[in-house]
């Protein structure tokens, strides 16, 4: 209705409905009984959404803040705050990253914070972007436990590379490679 979408009871969606509207209400009806009545709004908003009309599992979505998701983050750790921040910027409305941070948060029910906190770390010392399933993986086979060997890492570039050639081979000055 003037490009704004307006919610009804769940039970409704797909089912062909007659709306009336007002100037300053609309109705939706089905088989002549009211279903739901919204306040008309204009111009550009957000669809018009009564909680009553959503199924109880997407009810619970409505207690999550981003503020509440980033608090218990940064309870845990730093690490965990910064994966948080991840989860929440993956998708272009924020909602829609809500279900992975409660699965973050429901894996501390599971693990310990402390285990998450590490893995968190260990997913950011792999790249800056880590996803939830990269922190379950993590979890799942322990390497948050495992500490970092340091003897594996990447020791200070030498300067010489495998197919590096000389001045010599460029028609330069003489070379020893």
């Amino acid at each position: 209705m003037d490009k704004i979408k307006y919610s009804v009871p769940y039970e409704f969606i797909g089912k062909e409905v007659n709306i009336r509207y007002t100037g300053k209400a609309i109705e939706v009806f089905f088989h002549n009984n009211r279903i739901a009545s919204h306040v008309r709004r204009f111009g550009i908003c957000d669809p018009v959404i009564l909680p009553e009309h959503m199924p109880e599992n997407h009810r619970q979505y409505l207690a999550y803040t981003t503020t509440n998701f980033l608090e218990w983050a940064a309870g845990v750790g730093r690490s965990t705050e910064a994966v948080m921040k991840v989860l929440l910027t993956a998708n272009k409305v924020e909602k829609q990253s809500y279900p992975s941070c409660k699965t973050l948060m429901k894996l501390a029910d599971r693990y310990s914070i402390e285990r998450i906190e590490d893995a968190c770390s260990r997913a950011l010392a792999y790249t800056p972007t880590p996803s939830l399933k990269n922190i379950q993986m993590i979890l799942k086979t322990g390497q948050d436990r495992v500490k970092p060997d340091k003897s594996n890492q990447a020791s200070k570039p030498s300067g010489h590379y495998g197919f590096t050639r000389g001045a010599a081979y460029f028609g330069g000055g003489e070379s020893n490679d």
